[in-house]
């Protein structure tokens, strides 16, 4: 009876099957003792041969077992254990700015809904007080697939609050959702990661703010950078910075292998493109729309108070339909 070697190498070195294992190697010691006795001693051949049946039986079924929690484990390690979310206020100067707070403070209030853990991970403000730019860590096995199709350029059209002619304004943001995985697809060579540190700025106490805790990481090839200042030592930022950089990569990495597949796209809703227009939020009206599904919801206050479910739901929906129209 034979099995596979190198399976069993990772059986007898994985955590969840190592004690599963040690069972396996002592049953087949038993199955070669049965075996040799059968072959020595004819008059117990009879009596050794359903000894080793029940055995092999036993054997088998404890390597299907083992390899089943591999597969299982493998499942887990890929699926999102939170992401990154990135705000970045787009086309229309200081209003723009104050609608990416705006989206901002809608996802975390939705978080907060959701009992997800979330954390400030960095945030550059505007002279007006919103967001240049900004990210945000929330942490559940949930969210990912709630928020997956909230990237792209969310648009804005509304009287700002300097507007003294009453004229309405067309400003933009942009999000990005990174998910953040246990095992990352793909390796970062630290030699292609320039590091620094800096005092942490905003709330967080005296010694957040004297102490260099702030980490920028700087992934040389790409020019891609991420920074992280929530945490009030220097070690732990530069631990969430580097799964910020990782789910960048990862990301960016996704975008390229898709290019050569793009009919794989036709499977989504939307493209994923940080860049593509997806959602218009139109004040005087009380309409948000979703351009990719073109649904629009009259609840422009409630959802930026983070009730999102009906749009998340709505989307999720959609791209169940689209899947199942394409039988996968």
């Amino acid at each position: 009876m034979e099995f596979d070697a190198e399976k069993l190498k990772t059986f007898r070195e994985h955590h969840k099957t190592q004690f599963l294992a040690s069972q396996f190697d002592a049953a087949y010691i038993r199955l070669e003792e049965a075996k040799a006795l059968g072959e020595s001693d004819p008059e117990m051949a009879e009596l050794a041969k359903d000894e080793i049946k029940e055995l092999e039986n036993q054997l088998q079924g404890q390597f299907e077992e083992m390899d089943k929690i591999i597969e299982s484990s493998k499942e887990e390690d890929a699926k999102p254990y939170g992401v990154v979310l990135e705000v970045r206020a787009g086309a229309g100067g200081d209003e723009a700015s104050l609608f990416a707070e705006e989206l901002a403070n809608m996802y975390m209030r939705y978080a907060e809904k959701k009992n997800w853990q979330k954390a400030v991970s960095s945030e550059s403000r505007s002279a007006q007080g919103g967001y240049k730019e900004a990210s945000f860590e929330i942490l559940s096995p949930e969210v990912y697939d709630a928020l997956r199709f909230e990237t792209g350029v969310h648009r804005v059209q509304r009287v700002p609050v300097t507007e003294k002619s009453g004229r309405i304004h067309t400003s933009t943001a942009s999000v990005a959702i990174l998910p953040m995985r246990k095992k990352p697809s793909i390796e970062i060579n630290p030699g292609d990661i320039d590091m620094e540190f800096s005092r942490a700025g905003g709330a967080g106490g005296q010694n957040v703010n004297k102490v260099e805790t702030a980490v920028r990481l700087v992934h040389k090839p790409t020019g891609i950078d991420v920074r992280c200042e929530s945490e009030r030592s220097q070690l732990k930022n530069r631990e969430k910075a580097m799964a910020m950089l990782t789910a960048k990569l990862e990301v960016l990495h996704e975008e390229e292998e898709a290019k050569k597949h793009a009919e794989t796209r036709k499977k989504q809703i939307g493209t994923g493109d940080r860049s593509e227009k997806i959602r218009t939020y139109n004040f005087p009206q009380n309409r948000i729309t979703d351009h990719r599904i073109k649904e629009s919801w009259h609840t422009i206050e409630a959802t930026l108070g983070g009730d999102l479910d009906p749009i998340v739901e709505a989307l999720q929906k959609a791209e169940q339909e689209i899947l199942d129209s394409c039988g996968v």
